[in-house]
């Protein structure tokens, strides 16, 4: 059965996620840590530990291939592409084997420039554009999983 696993300790689309979900029947699945509180009356919650990374170890811990997630970590994007399933984040950005180097590799640049003190290009506040962007990106992938059944559902 497919699902929408998400990233939610930052996520600024999680009421999306939920509608789209509902509209669809589709289940979803957010994990916080326990700096965080959530209840959206649809979704299950998976609370984990507040250590580096708890909350990305879980959801690979229940990802299938069949599931979607939702991420602004590409370290976690990676993971998920690992296993076969499809992550986007919040932006409506899928995340693809194509260009996941280059995302990791701008991740380790900034990574070192911020060891050295300095400090990568922020990113921009967001829009409401930004959740159309997300929204449209997000019922485009359900509606085309949808019509693809799972192996599970065959």
């Amino acid at each position: 059965m497919r699902r929408i696993l998400v990233d939610a300790d930052a996520c600024p689309v999680k009421e999306i996620i939920v509608s789209l979900a509902k509209q669809r029947g589709i289940p979803v699945t957010m994990l916080i840590d326990t700096s965080h509180m959530l209840h959206d009356g649809y979704s299950t919650i998976i609370t984990v530990d507040k250590q580096p990374d708890s909350v990305d170890f879980a959801l690979i811990r229940i990802l299938t291939c069949d599931d979607i997630v939702v991420t602004q970590d590409f370290g976690l994007a990676a993971m998920v592409l690992c296993k076969g399933a499809q992550a986007v984040n919040q932006n409506g950005f899928a995340y693809t084997n194509e260009n996941m180097d280059r995302l990791l590799l701008e991740r380790y640049v900034n990574g070192q420039m911020r060891r050295r003190g300095g400090r990568p290009k922020s990113q921009p506040k967001r829009t409401k554009e930004d959740n159309q962007r997300f929204e449209i990106a997000l019922a485009e992938i359900l509606d085309t999983l949808l019509s693809h059944p799972t192996s599970s559902e065959q």
